[in-house]
């Protein structure tokens, strides 16, 4: 059984097995936290992502899945980078924003990772409402067929954290 914890501050500060990346279509880094795993991962991240470019991923990667490389730098063994949906209020789009974490831990499980670290994918820029951010990434995790001992939550902020807290029980 899996277990879900919660900690409050940088994602990549965090030591685990996975660490996943909130990232853009591109893989090529951007802004927020997939910024920060590419700034600190160091080159080995962008070079991986490049080569899935030019290979498996021409377009770029959809909305909803995700893809493995390198941690580079970072205190882990492999960047889980997955798409997250951008929020509509016309749209339900929350079968994208949980196959995210469906995806990520089947990765996970593809690689033999025990330990993953999630953001709070699509709360950030592509602005999804936290809390139904936090009900979509909790269930999804707990619905999850996956070896994944243990995921983390790892929350930018303490508003961040008390949201996914009341969520996780």
């Amino acid at each position: 059984m899996t277990t879900l914890t919660l900690a409050q501050g940088d994602i990549t500060r965090e030591r685990a097995d996975a660490i996943v990346n909130a990232a853009n279509s591109s893989l090529l880094g951007g802004g927020g936290v997939d910024g920060a795993i590419h700034r600190r991962g160091g080159p080995e991240v962008l070079q991986e992502c490049r080569r899935l470019r030019a290979s498996r991923y021409g377009k770029g990667l959809a909305t909803g899945q995700a893809v493995a490389t390198t941690a580079g730098r970072l205190d882990a063994r492999w960047v889980i980078h997955t798409v997250g949906p951008v929020f509509s209020a016309t749209e339900d789009r929350s079968h994208l924003l949980a196959s995210c974490h469906r995806e990520a831990l089947r990765v996970a499980d593809t690689l033999g990772a025990r330990t993953v670290a999630f953001p709070a994918i699509s709360t950030g820029v592509y602005g999804w409402p936290l809390e139904d951010a936090a009900r979509v990434a909790v269930e999804a995790v707990r619905a999850a067929d996956t070896a994944v001992e243990e995921v983390r939550f790892v929350l930018f902020d303490a508003r961040a954290h008390e949201v996914f807290a009341a969520r996780v029980g």
